[in-house]
């Protein structure tokens, strides 16, 4: 298999965004030929175009598309002395991008309402990556297109996380939910960072952030109480009926953007902490 395919399912797998250049036609010299494919993200590129600085060109046009949310396209290039190379052809690229489809979803914790939540994002339209530091927490069977991870540090998983993801924090111990929520305001790009607790817990989360010199602005991306306002209770369903409706809000509606650019949630649902 080429790696320009094996790229494309491992990024189309986890709902990562990509753009596919193609030569769709070429006159005169070319390294290569009609229908050869290069995979480009913001950090790597599989299989080449022919090298030089024809794709160095096209690497960084690809490049350019993806950070400004560029649209599929057609360019032209000349293989001659202003590319520095010797073909002297003329190569059409296609630029095909792929954005992320689904938001990412990340649940910390498969104690009682981490069991209860994932089969019901699992019917939504995101992607689902379950965590857990506990290997024997995490069910052998899972709900399909959910991932699980078995992260013995959970926080070190966040790392691996993109841009605009929904973190939604309900291990086993409060130290464990601390660190996380640390390491995500830290990132500064969550689409929602919710924490499963009380208004108590949630206060002094707050509290332990400002007193590590964390800002007001970086403290107000934590939601803790989590869960959609007007949907209560506190056996587990019910409180992760109220965390998939924040959820269902979340990707629904047209301001979903970085949580620095907004203030619209302001989860009332209090639950007891189950593991």
């Amino acid at each position: 298999m080429n790696a320009w395919l094996r790229a494309q399912l491992h990024y189309e797998q986890h709902n990562q965004a990509y753009v596919l250049i193609t030569i769709v036609a070429l006159k005169g010299s070319s390294p290569r030929g009609v229908g050869s494919k290069m995979l480009v993200t913001l950090d790597a590129q599989f299989d080449t175009v022919g090298g030089g600085h024809l794709e160095y060109k096209a690497v960084a046009e690809a490049k350019k598309r993806l950070q400004q949310g560029g649209t599929t396209g057609l360019l032209d290039y000349a293989l001659g002395a202003n590319l520095g190379q010797c073909c002297g052809g003329k190569v059409s690229l296609m630029y095909e991008v792929f954005s992320q489809t689904k938001m990412p979803v990340v649940v910390f914790g498969a104690g009682h309402v981490g069991r209860a939540l994932v089969p019901l994002l699992a019917q939504l339209p995101v992607q689902v990556t379950w965590v857990d530091g506990r290997y024997d927490m995490l069910p052998k069977e899972l709900p399909e297109g959910v991932t699980a991870v078995h992260e013995e540090h959970p926080q070190d998983h966040i790392v691996d996380c993109v841009k605009g993801t929904c973190y939604l924090i309900m291990t086993h111990h409060h130290g464990v939910d601390m660190a996380l929520t640390e390491a995500v305001i830290k990132r500064n790009d969550a689409c929602y960072l919710g924490v499963i607790g009380s208004v108590t817990k949630g206060r002094k989360f707050k509290q332990r952030l400002a007193a590590k010199n964390v800002s007001q602005q970086q403290i107000s991306q934590l939601n803790c109480p989590m869960g959609k306002v007007g949907i209560r209770g506190k056996q587990p369903m019910e409180v992760a009926i109220a965390i998939a409706a924040q959820v269902m809000h979340l990707y629904q509606s047209s301001v979903a953007m970085d949580a620095a650019e907004q203030d619209l949630y302001v989860p009332q649902v209090e639950a007891e902490e189950y593991v």
